[in-house]
């Protein structure tokens, strides 16, 4: 059963009545303690879910799925191959994980049907443990989800450098290609399917998927505003335009009327509690700064990293897997990020190390996990009931591995070139 509490109006709640003690014992003037919601970054999570949200209502997710889907092939294997590209492209037109697992877990139990799979079998365990973990790890590789979207500030507010939207995206790409495939080929190995060929003819396979509804007014100004979003976020360096702004203003010509293709009752159905949750999340962090508390957290935590940081041969597996095993610790992903970027970014910055290769890799890290626990994307995977947990170990902890020698390749050998 899919957990009906949403663990983020717990900790929204919480950062909340923090900052309300703060303002109310005078540790720090309000425009520091209320920093947040002035910062572009919630803003950004605002604009992305608005343009998620019409991308939902055009049905472009949908349109975007059954083309790869049905141009792919019919096999078991090349199904799966093309709902772990559908999952990745699904990232960049909706910005929250969740709501890309809600489709992808629609389009699998279509394919399960294809192929007479019933729950606890491979087919049914190897696609949903699959898409479950990629959509949680994908959002760390392209700025899309909460925990990337608090990363990138904390290293522009805590670290001093400025992280661009396409800096981002190149940084990760190589990393982003590698995990589609290895994802792939993991899947076929540990879940091997029943049969590889659907009980139906090729043909009625790629008619299931064909997109047969024609394109309406509403869904073309829907793709159009998508896709020049896109464009202009993986371009950001060239012309120097806040993903924010970009973000933001795709949302509000979505809203205007002469454009309808979102309402008011669209924007309720908008889950707001992240957006507050960010916010707070830069307010606290604000707090720290300014009353010296960062500075006492970084001499007590991490005062003895300085010799494993400053040589990047070392310092790299200590930062992906320090923040691995941290992350058990903290359990949300999103608790890990918040607890430990603004130290760590203020620790680069008093040693004279870079800010932006530390809190690229830090922020990584917290994609790798084995329990369900780590992320609320996993817990609602889980939620279906279509594997079990010793399933989400053993693709994770394999992914993790790939991820891990993936990453360290780009380090070394292709973040130079970006400047890295």
């Amino acid at each position: 059963e899919i957990p009906k509490r949403d663990w983020s109006s717990d900790v929204c709640s919480s950062d909340l009545f923090g900052l309300l003690l703060f303002w109310f014992f005078g540790l720090a003037k309000p425009d520091a303690i209320f920093s947040g919601f002035v910062n572009d970054t919630a803003w950004f999570y605002l604009g992305a879910m608005l343009i998620g949200a019409m991308a939902a209502k055009s049905g472009l997710p949908q349109r975007i799925a059954n083309a790869i889907i049905a141009g792919i092939g019919v096999t078991y294997s090349r199904l799966l191959l093309g709902l772990i590209v559908v999952d990745f492209v699904l990232t960049f037109v909706v910005p929250s994980g969740a709501a890309v697992l809600v489709i992808m877990a629609s389009i699998a139990m279509a394919v399960m049907k294809l192929f007479e799979a019933e729950k606890g079998s491979n087919i049914g365990r190897g696609l949903f443990v699959s898409i479950t973990y990629t959509t949680s790890i994908f959002n760390k590789m392209i700025i899309a989800g909460t925990a990337s979207i608090i990363s990138r500030s904390m290293i522009e507010q805590n670290g001093g450098v400025e992280i661009s939207w396409g800096l981002w995206f190149a940084a990760f790409l190589p990393v982003s290609v590698i995990t589609i495939f290895a994802a792939w080929r993991l899947t076929l190995l540990l879940f091997p399917p029943e049969r590889n060929e659907p009980a139906l003819h090729a043909d009625d396979v790629r008619a299931q998927f064909r997109e047969r509804s024609s394109w309406t007014p509403m869904s073309r100004k829907a793709a159009f505003a998508s896709g020049l979003t896109i464009v202009l976020w993986t371009t950001d360096q060239l012309h120097h335009i806040s993903p924010s702004i970009v973000a933001f203003a795709a949302g509000l010509f979505a809203l205007l009327p002469f454009v309808d293709v979102l309402d008011e009752r669209d924007f309720k159905k908008i889950n707001l509690l992240p957006f507050f949750f960010v916010a707070s999340a830069l307010g606290m962090g604000e707090v720290l700064k300014e009353t010296g508390a960062l500075a006492i957290l970084t001499s007590g935590f991490v005062s003895g990293l300085e010799p494993l940081l400053a040589d990047k041969w070392i310092a790299y597996p200590v930062l992906y897997w320090g923040g691995f095993f941290y992350h058990f610790a903290t359990a949300s992903e999103i608790s890990m990020l918040v607890t430990s970027m603004p130290v760590l970014m203020e620790f680069a910055r008093s040693h004279n190390l870079d800010p932006g290769w530390i809190g690229l890799i830090w922020s990584f890290s917290s994609g790798g996990k084995l329990f369900a626990y780590e992320s609320a994307v996993l817990v609602l995977g889980y939620g279906y009931g279509y594997f079990r947990h010793t399933d989400l170990i053993k693709i994770g902890l394999a992914l993790t591995i790939v991820d891990f020698l993936a990453l360290g390749l780009s380090v070394f050998f292709y973040w130079p070139a970006l400047g890295l």
